[in-house]
């Protein structure tokens, strides 16, 4: 049981009061929240709305992740993944082939993939056109794989290419098969920050704008806050709320997924409280804080590339209910710092939750439980 005293000691007897009765917490009890001394009381807090959503399953899929070029026209400066033109040194792009080889080798094995998940940098010279022919062989070849691609920042890229707007891009994309979006790209929607990480990227408003498009047209999606870098705590409150908002709207975001930050392979140069081993505390008490603001948003993921495995399973007592999946080939985290391996097996992801005191739930791109 809890303690409502301890509650009250820490200042947070309104926010203990709301989280058991199930209300709406307001954007100054996040900030209450980020400021509280004691970081397991926030856990338990997170757990108890993760119990009541979810009792003791934690979800996983088996997926492929393909990212297919690390060329990009943003030029990010937080960004370790991307180049800024083909000739750069670590620069790739996949062909067509190289794609569904790499599909075929994972698809052909014994596990069977139930979710394919596209995503890479904003190429100058790839044409939606292209991206159809990928997913039109893709499902000709696996009709029943779901595709979980493009962020709502490379979505805003395809229409900027092709001179349409980014509903008809969503449009001609879902025709050839993209059933969810995975929900990258939102990074802080505080716009001075963003203006110092991602000067160039489509901002706040277009990101929500279209992620409402794409619900709007049935299409489910992810979605992110990239912490831990020159944002506030106000910030990341801020963040949450509008996601929140735009979920009442439109009703279609899935997952939230809280990406920590790797300094190691940056440009950007952090202020010292960004840096050290305290950083562990921080990234839990968000996801926890992620779990208790964000009500309407069914599952939070704890994602086990960027966190590493301890720490995933640590925060499935602190909010989190998915650990994502299999992945096998990962560049984005891994070439920013990520010391996590490249990919798991299923009878892994599975010892991980059960070690953690869960009951695992194999689940597809769209989180419809697999028996």
């Amino acid at each position: 049981m809890f303690d409502a005293s301890r509650y009250a000691a820490l200042g947070l007897a309104t926010i203990f009061e709301k989280v058991l009765a199930g209300e709406r917490l307001s954007a100054q009890d996040g900030l209450d929240l980020f400021a509280c001394p004691d970081v397991n009381a926030v856990g338990a807090l997170a757990h108890h709305v993760r119990t009541r959503l979810h009792g003791d399953k934690t979800y996983y899929v088996v997926n492929r992740h393909i990212n297919y070029t690390n060329v990009c026209v943003n030029g990010c400066v937080f960004c370790a993944f991307r180049r800024d033109e083909e000739s750069q040194k670590g620069a790739f792009t996949l062909s067509k082939e190289a794609i569904l080889a790499r599909l075929r080798g994972e698809h052909d094995s014994p596990l069977h993939l139930d979710e394919l998940h596209i995503v890479g940098g904003c190429h100058p010279q790839l044409r939606l056109a292209w991206f159809e022919d990928v997913f039109r062989s893709v499902h000709q070849a696996y009709p029943d794989l779901l595709i979980k691609a493009f962020t709502c920042v490379e979505i805003a890229h395809f229409a900027h290419l092709e001179g349409i707007s980014t509903l008809e891009v969503l449009q001609r994309l879902q025709r050839v098969g993209l059933a969810m979006m995975p929900g990258g790209g939102a990074e802080i929607f505080a716009e001075a920050v963003r203006k110092q990480i991602c000067p160039h990227k489509a901002d706040a408003q277009t990101w929500l704008r279209i992620a409402g498009e794409a619900h709007s047209l049935g299409i489910r999606t992810n979605c992110t806050m990239l912490f831990g870098h020159l944002e506030s705590a106000a910030d990341r409150i801020d963040h949450l709320c509008r996601l929140r908002e735009q979920q009442d709207r439109s009703g279609g975001f899935t997952c939230f997924i809280p990406l920590p930050f790797l300094t190691e392979n940056s440009m950007l140069t952090l202020p010292p409280e960004q840096v050290g081993q305290h950083r562990g505390l921080d990234q839990l008490r968000t996801v926890a804080i992620a779990r208790l603001m964000l009500d309407n948003i069914p599952h939070i993921k704890a994602y086990w590339v960027m966190l590493g495995e301890k720490l995933a399973q640590t925060a499935l007592w602190y909010g989190a209910n998915d650990l994502d999946g299999t992945i096998v080939e990962e560049k984005i985290g891994h070439m920013a710092g990520a010391s996590s391996q490249q990919g798991m097996t299923l009878p892994q992801l599975e010892q991980m939750i059960r070690e953690s005191g869960f009951c695992p739930v194999r689940r597809n791109a769209v989180f419809d439980t697999i028996a």
